[in-house]
């Protein structure tokens, strides 16, 4: 799988995807990060990307031609299943979107900056908006990368458990479950007795009571 984000900051992207499971991907093979420099295609000479708004107002707007022609480079080397706009007024990312690009090969994901993009750029070439929450950041490159490592992460082969990111909380539309590791009794708190007896019928029914009651006590909604 293959990501492709376009920024004007890319240093701040180095080190979200030096590290950890995004560097494991990265490094069997199995995920291809790339992040290009807004401003190397830019024609001003002072390598700006941006200008005023047509009708006034505060803030500056990210000029199309950049975008248009970073777009248009890396679509004439190959296919590209969704160019994703990181916008606040994008759909909500969720497990299920998360899931759902998981399968696909070649993203490339747009990070705005300063009041925003130019709107012919999300009318031409953006097949999705996405934001990560109802607040705003000053640009879209920390919204990406959450996009990347939530993506990268369901990827076969990537996780030493497969498993694991199959029972990860929002997987079924519940929270996960409490979790608890040795030793069993800690100053007096006790693991749970069922998850000491083996039983894995009544473990994975523990379980599910487990997650369906944090789920209809914390976020009642995904009930829904």
């Amino acid at each position: 799988m293959r990501f492709d984000i376009i920024t004007v900051l890319p240093g701040l992207l180095e080190s979200p995807f030096a590290h950890s499971i995004l560097q494991r991907a990265q490094k069997k093979g199995i995920a291809e990060i790339h992040v290009h420099n807004l401003r190397d295609y830019s024609t001003h000479k002072q390598k700006s990307v941006d200008d005023y708004p047509y009708g006034g107002g505060g803030g500056m707007v990210m000029n199309i031609e950049p975008f248009a022609a970073c777009i248009d480079q890396l679509k004439s080397e190959r296919e590209y299943d969704e160019v994703i706009f990181m916008s606040p007024d994008g759909v909500t990312l969720n497990q299920q979107i998360a899931n759902q690009l998981s399968i696909k090969e070649n993203i490339i994901i747009l990070c705005g900056h300063y009041k925003g993009i130019d709107q012919r750029i999300r009318d031409i070439y953006v097949t999705r908006e996405m934001s990560i929450g109802d607040y705003v950041l000053s640009g879209g490159e920390l919204p990406a990368a959450v996009l990347v490592d939530a993506v990268v992460r369901l990827i076969p082969g990537v996780l030493s458990d497969e498993t694991s990111a199959l029972s990860d909380s929002f997987q079924g539309d519940l929270l996960d479950a409490p979790l608890y590791t040795r030793p069993a009794d800690w100053n007096g708190h006790k693991v749970p007795d069922v998850l000491l007896s083996g039983n894995a019928a009544e473990i994975e029914k523990w379980r599910f009571e487990q997650a369906l009651e944090r789920t209809r006590t914390r976020r009642p909604d995904l009930l829904k």
